[in-house]
């Protein structure tokens, strides 16, 4: 095939038991369904050729192992969110809505977009987001536990035997989320030691923190400013006005990164405190009459302002210069 020649465009809708896939023979379309499995995947690379622009959605973990299989022969893949496929299809006026016109439409956005070229993540990070995934699963259960010992508590007759049961299953889950965060904070410790060390010297990030926003940036290697990393994280404002009637307030996006959220919002009480720069921009919102909550949300920005510029520098935190290395970054 000549280099110079743009890449065949596959458009495919992954479910969980099945692929509808899109392709252009001739300048004909083409549709092909097979099943979300190795023997299906081998269909496609034979049908349509390894050498191609594979277009799909990010749909849970379902295109995963499709996605990896198309690397692994040669083939480029784009992996896109679903609500840009959403958006391109309602901007065509479409309302039509099957697996074989999604495929159609992830075939015509790959012709007409430029997309960003997947690439599979290394080991250790897949491995850390299932222990992340399997900690958060058992921090639901430890809650929904706590809940019910709680109710239970409140009830005038309680039976010692289901009030032993929920203690034992409560204790049993405090230790088994306490070994999980463990193993995952020493996978990432072991693969990001450097890393770590200059995250953990900025005032308000701890060691718990550091690995979550290792993890999430994927170790800011792919990341070419801190605005991409604020953007994963929903933390970029959003604002809503229209001509001289519609004054919006202005919030943040909150798509994606709930977790790592979550977590900068409670670094964000420490950092006001104790993080220089954090502690500027708190008290000069608060000063311009900003809520608290408007505040502490400038204050995780700053944060991975601050990450994001330490770990590509490879500079500790210095409260007299982080905040320039953050602005030039």
């Amino acid at each position: 095939m000549d280099p110079q020649l743009p890449l065949p465009v596959v458009g495919i809708d992954v479910s969980k038991a099945s692929l509808a896939i899109c392709s252009l023979c001739q300048e004909q379309v083409q549709h092909l369904e097979v099943s979300n499995s190795k023997a299906g995947f081998q269909q496609v690379v034979k049908a349509c050729g390894a050498h191609c622009l594979f277009v799909m959605e990010a749909t849970g973990t379902y295109y995963l192992s499709l996605a990896y299989y198309l690397h692994e022969q040669g083939g480029q893949v784009a992996v896109l969110n679903p609500l840009v496929i959403k958006r391109f299809i309602q901007m065509h006026l479409s309302k039509s809505k099957s697996d074989r016109k999604d495929a159609q439409w992830l075939l015509r956005y790959g012709q007409q977009q430029a997309v960003k070229i997947w690439q599979p993540d290394e080991q250790v990070l897949v491995e850390c987001r299932q222990l992340e995934q399997l900690n958060e699963q058992l921090l639901k259960q430890k809650t929904m536990i706590s809940n019910s010992l709680e109710a239970l508590q409140q009830q005038p007759v309680i039976s010692k035997a289901a009030l032993k049961r929920l203690q034992q299953i409560l204790k049993a889950l405090t230790k088994q989320v306490q070994e999980v965060e463990a193993e995952l904070l020493a996978l990432l410790e072991q693969r990001f030691h450097t890393e770590m060390t200059l995250l953990c010297s900025i005032p308000g990030i701890g060691r718990k923190t550091a690995g979550m926003l290792l993890l999430f940036a994927g170790g800011f290697t792919r990341l070419d400013n801190y605005r991409q990393l604020i953007a994963m994280a929903g933390l970029s404002p959003r604002e809503h006005t229209s001509g001289t009637s519609i004054r919006g307030k202005v919030r943040i996006t909150k798509m994606g990164g709930g977790l790592i959220r979550g977590k900068l919002f409670m670094c964000s009480f420490s950092a006001k405190k104790t993080n220089a720069a954090c502690k500027a921009i708190y008290e000069r919102l608060v000063a311009k009459g900003k809520n608290g909550k408007v505040a502490l949300i400038a204050v995780c920005n700053k944060l991975l302002k601050q990450a994001f510029a330490i770990v590509k520098s490879g500079v500790p935190y210095q409260a007299d210069f982080t905040s320039k290395l953050a602005l030039n970054s």
